[in-house]
């Protein structure tokens, strides 16, 4: 674990005011520039759709099958990563277009946007890595700090992660639905099917067009496209998963007790964030296939400002963190998968000394 400098009150507020510059600056140059950026995004989601689908419909013919999952696939990871996620956080609500105003916008994801808004872009970018608050901490699946209680449940979680990484669309749903609540009695059968109602609703949206609409027009090659959209789905959630994983739970990342949340300054936000995500070096297509998450550090900091500029952004805020003396945790993607894979399995067992929680705290 790199270790961070304990900086005094004054440098605190300096380190956030900095920060808070760096956003301004940025924000007085939005424009055209970030529009038509988004704007060309949203046809290459459109155009590898179309592409992807078109050659599943010639069968399992291996050229034209295997380029179309491929295609389809990531027609699917820039719609959900680059556009949906993006947008939703409102980053480009300054073009006034109600096709990117963040808070319309619906995505190609099993998730309901609705949900994702609110367990994503509420709870987590609001409780970013605080414990007990930050239902994203494993999704409730899996323990990835010493810092969580450990139960004997926990031997299987590798098995867990793997579903999760499988199923990811489905299972960030499922998160917002609550079903703990339903289970222990602090929700109400009425108020739990309230929540269902729009997870259905989504849920059979997308698997009735991907798996029967599509099929269905294909005729004799009905098999073909199913399978190609299975897959096309399969590839999507595991790419988010990863790159979604290796942004918060490398080795270097921290997580909080919710005793910082009392008196936090912008400052000790500014921390918090910094301190419980992580980079992902790579080049201008990885970023863009991740969404610009590859930048997290960036995206937890500032998630209102278009994920385009965070490369940019990048190199003042590690100038910063470097005057500091804070930490910017980033690496190559080999590396810090493989140390998201060690929590994984590491922390299925219990800690060697249980750590008091709460260590680590931004100061």
């Amino acid at each position: 674990m790199k270790s961070n400098r304990t900086l005094t009150a004054s440098e605190i507020d300096a380190f956030g005011a900095e920060l808070d510059q760096l956003r301004h600056r940025t924000v007085a140059t939005l424009g055209e520039r970030d529009a038509t950026y988004i704007r060309r995004i949203r046809t290459s989601v459109r155009i590898t759709e179309l592409a992807g689908r078109l050659m599943l419909f010639a069968g399992f013919f291996p050229p034209t099958f295997i380029l179309g999952v491929l295609l389809l696939g990531v027609s699917k990871i820039i719609d959900n990563m680059e556009l949906g996620h993006n947008v939703m956080h409102g980053q480009f609500d300054f073009m006034n277009e109600p096709e990117f105003c963040g808070k319309r916008f619906e995505w190609n994801h099993a998730c309901p946007a609705d949900f994702w808004r609110y367990t994503h872009n509420y709870e987590h970018h609001t409780y970013t890595n605080i414990l007990g608050k930050d239902k994203d901490l494993g999704y409730g699946l899996v323990r990835l700090f010493p810092e969580q209680r450990w139960n004997p449940g926990f031997l299987l979680q590798p098995l867990y992660a793997l579903l999760l990484a499988i199923l990811f669309q489905y299972g960030v749903a499922i998160q917002h639905l609550k079903m703990n609540r339903l289970l222990n009695g602090k929700m109400s059968k009425a108020e739990f099917g309230e929540r269902f109602q729009p997870f259905w609703h989504k849920l059979r949206h997308t698997s009735v067009r991907d798996y029967v609409i599509f099929p269905l027009l294909a005729g004799p090659h009905f098999v073909a496209v199913l399978c190609g959209n299975i897959l096309a789905n399969l590839i999507r959630n595991l790419w988010t998963w990863v790159i979604i994983f290796c942004g918060h739970f490398t080795k270097d990342a921290e997580v909080f007790p919710q005793s910082v949340l009392q008196n936090e300054t912008r400052g000790h936000w500014y921390l918090r964030q910094l301190r419980g995500s992580s980079n992902l070096k790579g080049s201008k297509l990885f970023h863009i296939m991740s969404g610009n998450l590859s930048h997290q550090i960036e995206h937890h900091l500032y998630p209102d400002i278009p994920a385009n500029r965070y490369a940019e952004m990048s190199v003042e805020v590690r100038k910063i963190c470097a005057k500091y003396g804070q930490h910017y945790n980033t690496g190559r993607f080999s590396v810090q998968f493989a140390s998201v894979l060690w929590r994984i399995f590491r922390y299925a067992l219990p800690n060697r000394h249980q750590q008091a929680p709460g260590q680590k705290q931004p100061a």
